[in-house]
């Protein structure tokens, strides 16, 4: 199967979801679960079947608008692969997470989960600009129904304040494209959205810098980081919980690529100038997202402060430009989409089961749902960087190629490690510990179906985190073109080989 008849199959599944609801109630759960569970074993299939010689797990090109130079261009390296895995178990969670709490419009549901996941495995995979661009957007709409449709008490306008952030900056970025196309015409005579082509393009250093940062807020508008992170707390606490689980596993992930892919290797020079005040930020996120996380007294909210801060780790490790930062930044974004999207469909049970999200409400729930309990516990003690679990390892090797950057600002984000231990342990003490609650007589603890799920994610981080090899040498690939193509790198010089087959 190619990458494009995956694409239109999520596309495709999502009609047929909608249009099932007539049927039976049950019928669009199961054609997203199918879709995503048949997107989850060819993305496997392809990863076992290994990269081809220019290093591409799968690619495709089909002429699309050759006069502009616009083309279907989709590829998978090892990046991509790792990520598009990642989406497609995270919409098997998605719509288990959400099997109970929604009861209406299903149909429609399940059309947003697979349209926006479609979306998303176009931007992990699309090697024109246009086509990114394109598939950019596409993950926009559906996430806002999510929100708006199915979200909770300020659901409208936490919908409308994601849909502002993401458009306006999105915008900036097709400025930047467009820009960079021109520049490349008027430099070769050529018209192309072509990443490939665009690579090479010559630009005089000052434009070079602003289309730079024009690709640079879109993507830290996803991500987010500090300050143009304001939309993701109330999009996270609004949400429904698949929705919940879908930003904070995979969407902001996007803005972490982007970063990867595009923002850096298209502006190298640029990038490389920008390298201090893009560690301040990543820095400024880790401190100011572990401050607010701890000062929360809502389940959700708390958790979403703390993707704020994980996020300002892959800031660090991106534009520390050596390999130890650029693996961390991996790392992390594959931990994270585990850790977080666990304690985000724990935050939704929570609020299913009692109505709340007020850990004031909670307390002692430990002996009402013990499997809970041990659930929250350990992806808790995940999320706060535990030795021999994911987030440790990215957030380490992070940290690592940071300090060969800039030490004061390394130091700074650490700070935030022992702020992340505060409050998750906070978050645990508060709603599972202590005194239970009297007016919690009673609470269902979770059953086969959503145990099968939080397994499954355990089992990947401590996976990632006892034998991170795969991932970093599936990356390493990229990370050497990436730097290689670094135009002044006494840093990359002295970054250890870190992901060489063998050993870490």
């Amino acid at each position: 199967m190619s990458l494009l008849a995956v694409i239109l199959l999520m596309l495709a599944a999502g009609v047929v979801a909608w249009a099932s609801e007539r049927a039976h109630a049950n019928a669009p759960r199961y054609v997203s679960l199918v879709t995503f569970v048949i997107g989850l074993v060819w993305a496997a299939a392809e990863w076992l079947m290994g990269a081809d010689p220019h290093g591409l797990y799968a690619s495709q090109f089909i002429e699309w608008i050759p006069r502009f130079g616009i083309n279907v261009t989709l590829s998978m390296d090892g990046l991509s692969t790792m990520l598009v895995a990642l989406t497609m178990f995270l919409g098997i969670v998605a719509v288990i997470s959400s099997w109970d709490e929604i009861e209406e419009r299903t149909g429609f549901f399940q059309f947003n989960i697979l349209w926006v996941m479609a979306g998303v495995v176009g931007v992990f995979t699309a090697m024109d600009l246009f086509l990114f661009f394109f598939f950019w957007e596409v993950m926009l709409i559906p996430m806002y129904f999510l929100i708006a449709i199915w979200g909770h008490e300020a659901r409208a306008y936490a919908a409308m304040k994601f849909f502002l952030f993401t458009q306006v900056s999105g915008l900036l970025m097709l400025f930047a494209i467009l820009a960079l196309v021109w520049a490349h015409h008027a430099g070769s005579g050529e018209v192309t959205f072509s990443y490939y082509r665009l690579l090479d393009a010559e630009l005089d250093p000052r434009i070079g810098f602003w289309l730079m940062l024009g690709f640079f807020a879109a993507f830290a508008t996803k991500l987010p980081a500090v300050p143009v992170h304001t939309w993701l707390p109330d999009a996270h606490t609004q949400a429904p919980t698949a929705g919940s689980v879908i930003l904070a596993g995979i969407l902001l992930k996007t803005g972490a690529y982007g970063l990867i892919r595009f923002a850096v290797p298209l502006f190298p020079e640029a990038s490389e100038a920008f390298a201090t005040p893009a560690m301040v930020l990543g820095a400024a996120s880790v401190l100011y997202g572990g401050l607010m996380a701890y000062s929360q007294s809502d389940f959700k909210r708390l958790v979403a402060y703390s993707s704020i801060a994980h996020m300002g780790f892959i800031l660090l490790g991106v534009y520390a430009f050596n390999e130890w930062g650029l693996q961390g930044a991996i790392v992390t974004m594959i931990a994270h989409g585990f850790s977080t999207a666990a304690l985000f469909m724990m935050a939704g049970a929570l609020q299913h089961r009692l109505h709340t999200r007020e850990m004031s409400k909670m307390g002692g729930l430990w002996v009402r749902a013990p499997r809970m309990g041990v659930m929250t516990l350990f992806f808790v003690v995940a999320s706060v960087g535990m030795p021999g679990l994911g987030n440790f390892i990215g957030e380490f090797l992070a940290l690592l190629g940071a300090f060969q950057k800039n030490v004061p600002l390394t130091v700074a984000a650490a700070v935030g490690i022992v702020v992340a231990a505060v409050y998750g342990l906070s978050l645990m003490q508060r709603s599972f510990q202590g005194e239970p609650n009297p007016e919690v007589a009673t609470m269902r603890d979770f059953g086969a179906r959503e145990m099968s799920v939080m397994v499954l994610m355990m089992l990947g981080l401590v996976w990632v985190g006892v034998y991170p090899q795969p991932v970093l040498d599936m990356a390493a690939p990229f990370i050497d073109t990436m730097l290689g193509n670094m135009t002044t790198a006494p840093d990359v010089a002295a970054a250890a080989p870190v992901a060489t087959k063998g050993g870490v």
